[in-house]
């Protein structure tokens, strides 16, 4: 079985490290434009660039992680390619992702030249994750720059699919920090009240970044799911 992690908005493969690293097999990507390539302006182009990316690895059968965007991807992935996956595992996600103008306000802000509000927030962002994790993917994510997750953001703000996400059949993984204040427990809890093969984790004392907060009990949760998935 192959794990394929998702990463979110403005950043890239290497936040999975706590899970690829316990994960042996596990892969995860860097969407186009993070940092290399030109970024993809909806959620379905993520989707059709990752089945490709899928198809010509010859990654068989598949679990989707998400986190975030990622979870996005994942949800539309399954909706619309449902026979190539054996699950999915949705990290601080949703069925609609609208962004609050004070996460794209600092990004449009830093495009322009002031670049100090958005580097307070991706900070913030990481706040409760370990010190060397938080050090090198603040730094990446900067590297990466506020353009690109001003583009996710937005590619976040159109996704909904709240009226289609019951159509999922797969088994689902749904994982939430209680603190997260990105995407709250709300909608971890509408995702396993539509989707019927579901289990939602809320993870105590953590936030949107729970798979760096607390990595042990995501990790955990994982395996569990995926040793209940058929052969």
């Amino acid at each position: 079985m192959s794990i394929i992690f998702v990463h979110g908005s403005g950043a890239y493969g290497g936040i999975w490290r706590y899970q690829t690293d316990y994960f042996p097999g596990s892969h995860a990507v860097d969407l186009p434009g993070h940092p290399h390539g030109q970024t993809l302006k909806s959620v379905e182009e993520c989707v059709e660039w990752l089945k490709k990316y899928i198809k010509g690895r010859g990654f068989k059968d598949v679990v989707l992680a998400g986190h975030s965007f990622g979870g996005a991807i994942a949800l539309m992935y399954a909706l619309r390619y449902p026979r190539e996956l054996k699950g999915i595992v949705i990290i601080g996600s949703g069925a609609k992702l609208r962004v609050h103008p004070m996460f794209l306000a600092p990004c449009e802000d830093a495009i322009k030249g002031n670049p100090e509000g958005w580097h307070q927030m991706v900070e913030e962002m990481y706040r409760q994750t370990p010190e060397n994790y938080k050090k090198e993917v603040i730094e990446k994510q900067k590297a990466i720059g506020p353009a690109v997750m001003l583009n996710d953001f937005l590619c976040c703000d159109k996704f909904d699919v709240m009226d289609r996400v019951h159509e999922i059949k797969l088994p689902a993984l749904i994982i939430c920090g209680e603190l997260d204040v990105m995407t709250s427990e709300k909608y971890a809890n509408y995702l396993g009240a539509e989707i019927a093969n579901s289990r939602v984790v809320i993870v105590p004392k953590a936030g949107h970044f729970v798979l760096a907060e607390k990595p042990d009990v995501v990790n955990k949760t994982i395996e569990e799911f995926i040793s209940g998935l058929p052969a």
